[in-house]
């Protein structure tokens, strides 16, 4: 072992006057399997944990993890780390995302959040800055392997119980063993979860999925997240087998998620009684009610079609759901000839009923937030951007709380000079729109 790793864990065992069977130090490490975060989700401008978990701090990270004895964050104690405020999270399919601070320059403005987002796979991601590449955030990845290798070699006997039982299922969690573990949840839901909606970001994209129609209406030509599948709805025992093997699946940490991502790419389009079924059910078999954190979520996707077609009556049983329920809806455009560069078979007539649909049920429904999704390109029709403005003059005559607009940038490497501008030509555009409005990335499962 190199003598990084080896200075991750120090030898030997010594109880602080301050410690409790819950924390503890062992050389260099400062255990605490008991860490009690927020019990709701914020926006703040610094880093917060919510729920319960574990940490081991060593001289160099903060390593957390959750109720389940998984890796979920890293943190840099170095000097070599980019900025203090700054992680790395692992996500329940073991993937890597870096939270920027983005130098706070309009990070809240373009994207709701204060932290930017970096992602390790591919997405829009309008960011110039590639963490992947920063030398001590790679080493803090590859340093998790070697510290996880360390703590085998830790004789715990001599420890109190709880946290060497502890320890022990952290040691049970290897890099390879979460890199096995994290298929298991497309094989519990019978498919890939490309694509999260924007909302998500409200509870840092932590959703437990259950797939309840498969496929989409349209098919896009623009579409880098189509589904293959024709739409279809899956039955009420798939919907059941599903909640009880992710149940299984998320295993004690199942208390520190409060919200369902019901999918995949139009769940609204499916019928209200299979809905509300598939939402009352996990609310119940997950225990949801009796999470770590409040106020519970829901979040779908739709399309221009299933929100015109939906009675109110489907609003009204969403509603009385015990959930906030966040809804969706690619619109793309108010211009035709955009439509029809970007393959999406709607006409300019059908996006302008479903904005008004979705402003009337913004306005009706205390517990439904409609939001909507827009194009962001350079290479786009001129109409584009002025039939968006005339559609919120049409629609709005003072600002509006609810009912978020996405842009969703369009990155074409043919015009690499447009990224460069991005924020700057929505920053022009946001101050003409009397609604919350962001940039959206992106962001998978």
């Amino acid at each position: 072992m190199s003598e990084r790793g080896r200075a991750l864990i120090g030898r030997g065992y010594m109880e602080g006057n301050n410690l409790s069977s819950k924390t503890i130090e062992i050389g260099n490490l400062h255990i605490n399997i008991d860490k009690k975060g927020a019990h709701a989700y914020s926006k703040v401008s610094y880093p917060l944990r919510y729920g319960r978990f574990a940490d081991i701090k060593t001289p160099e990270y903060v390593f957390q993890f959750n109720l389940s004895g998984e890796l979920k964050f890293i943190n840099g104690r170095g000097k070599d780390w980019p900025h203090p405020s700054e992680w790395l999270k692992r996500t329940v399919t073991n993937d890597w995302v870096y939270y920027s601070t983005g130098g706070y320059d309009g990070v809240y403005d373009c994207f709701g959040e204060y932290y930017l987002p970096c992602l390790s796979y591919p997405s829009n991601n309008i960011n110039s800055f590639d963490p992947f590449c920063d030398t001590a955030v790679m080493s803090a990845i590859k340093d998790w392997g070697l510290f996880h290798k360390r703590l085998t070699e830790l004789n715990i006997g001599s420890i109190p119980k709880s946290i060497r039982d502890f320890l022990s299922l952290i040691i049970s969690n290897s890099p390879s063993e979460l890199h096995r573990k994290s298929g298991r949840i497309y094989e519990i839901i019978g498919d890939e979860i490309t694509v999260l909606p924007p909302d998500a970001r409200h509870v840092d994209y932590d959703v437990i999925p259950i797939i309840i129609a498969d496929g989409c209406l349209y098919r896009c030509g623009f579409c880098r997240v189509k589904s293959h599948f024709d739409f279809k709805e899956r039955s009420r025992l798939n919907i059941k087998e599903q909640v009880r093997d992710l149940k299984c699946f998320f295993r004690t940490d199942i208390s520190n998620y409060n919200s369902l991502f019901l999918g995949q790419h139009d769940a609204l389009n499916s019928s209200i009684d299979l809905l509300e079924f598939a939402a009352r059910y996990a609310f119940d078999e997950l225990n949801l009610d009796n999470s770590n954190l409040d106020a519970p979520n829901l979040f779908m996707f739709g399309s221009v079609d299933s929100i015109i077609n939906a009675d109110y009556m489907t609003f009204d049983r969403l509603n009385s759901l015990p959930f906030k329920t966040y809804i969706n809806i690619g619109l793309e455009s108010t211009d035709q000839d955009t439509l029809d560069k970007l393959r999406k078979s709607i006409t300019t007539n059908d996006v302008k009923r479903a904005f008004a649909k979705i402003i009337e049920i913004n306005r009706r429904y205390d517990q439904i937030e409609v939001t909507s999704n827009f194009v962001f390109g350079a290479d786009l029709p001129a109409g584009h951007i002025k039939s968006f403005l005339k559609l919120i003059e049409n629609n709005f005559d003072h600002p509006f709380h609810k009912g978020s607009i996405y842009f969703s940038p369009l990155i074409n490497s043919k015009n690499p000079e447009w990224k460069s501008r991005i924020k700057r030509e929505f920053f022009k555009l946001k101050t003409k729109i009397l609604v919350p409005s962001f940039l959206y990335l992106i962001q998978k499962l």
